[in-house]
């Protein structure tokens, strides 16, 4: 006998473009901008960035299993994130104590290094579950849920210590967690160029973005090192350049018009010039670098099972449509 059908994960076939006014696009779009600015000037001070793929692939499997939205998924990475670094600013803040010689501190150093290990999945859960709740009320992880699924794992929690743990990322973080994400971004801009007259129509291109969004998380750090070395065209950046480069990896516009760029070329390759024109005349983003971007992701999107790609785009056809496409305006 079968088991009560599950609900149903949304996805791009749920979203709808053309739905809103020009004035309200465009507002939100300046409001995104101005998020976006803010959001560079403020990483050029971070620590770090903590992504790894299997930290993501994590929290996208969780997401997927709790039918929750995509953009519930890409906001809880985004908060594991910044609670992950807060914490260690602050372990390291206090492991420089240690050469004073206070005794009292370096143990406390010490302790919250090892409470941070043996909670993290606590804490990840719980930015999982945070997220939840800045979407849909209806879609809340329960506290019941999250303890059912944290036993099933071997880890035993009471109510009490979920929703400390909760609490804790909300302090670490100001109660900041209603973060941006680069969801936002793409949506909106796959709005304006529906408005545009874009000849390739933005539910097609959202089905591809959803994708490579979820490529781009996963693939973080090696997509952002390959476009790194080409911005500065050289294969071994120093530290200083890498430190330059955490603004870089906040800039949710860059990522957003980098991922529509590379789901134009994969599913139209003969509009991808007039795709990428438009991208550039919304954002002001220079032609040359959405090409690069286009270009990282692309590379690393090769033999992955994209929607309306047939088969595999050989990177050599990439780079010379890339190249031809952004040469004649840089």
């Amino acid at each position: 006998m079968e088991g009560p059908e599950r609900p149903r994960l949304a996805n791009s076939i749920d979203f709808q473009f053309g739905a809103v006014t020009r004035e309200t696009i465009e507002n939100a779009l300046l409001h995104l901008a101005q998020q976006n600015e803010q959001a560079v000037l403020e990483a050029a001070g971070r620590m770090g960035s903590f992504r790894e793929t299997r930290i993501v692939e994590f929290v996208f499997l969780l997401s997927e299993q709790w039918c929750l939205e995509k953009s519930v998924s890409y906001q809880a990475v985004e908060i594991l994130e910044r609670f992950m670094v807060k914490q260690a600013e602050d372990i390291c803040r206090q492991a420089t104590i240690q050469l004073s010689g206070n005794t009292t501190e370096v143990q406390n150093w010490r302790a919250r290094k090892e409470q941070l290990f043996n909670k993290f999945i606590l804490r990840l859960v719980s930015c999982v579950q945070l997220a939840s709740k800045l979407s849909f009320h209806y879609k809340i992880v329960s506290n019941i849920r999250v303890l059912n699924f944290l036993q099933a794992l071997g880890y035993v929690h009471t109510k009490e210590e979920l929703l400390d743990s909760e609490l804790d990322v909300l302090k670490s973080l100001n109660f900041q967690i209603n973060l941006p994400t680069p969801l936002a971004y793409v949506e909106m801009l796959l709005e304006v160029l529906g408005y545009n007259g874009c000849l390739v129509p933005a539910t097609q291109l959202h089905a591809t973005c959803l994708t490579l969004l979820d490529l781009v998380y996963l693939l973080h750090e090696p997509i952002y090192e390959s476009l790194l070395r080409a911005s500065i065209e050289n294969s071994t950046p120093s530290q200083l350049q890498g430190e330059k480069f955490i603004s870089v990896k906040e800039d949710f516009m860059l990522l957003a018009v980098g991922v529509i760029a590379a789901s134009a070329f994969i599913q139209n390759h003969d509009c991808w010039s007039q795709v990428i024109g438009h991208l550039q005349s919304i954002t002001g983003i220079a032609l040359e670098s959405i090409a690069e971007f286009s270009y990282a992701i692309l590379t690393h999107s090769v033999g992955a099972n994209t929607p309306g790609q047939q088969q595999s785009i050989p990177p050599h056809k990439v780079a010379r449509a890339l190249r031809t496409t952004a040469a004649p305006n840089t």
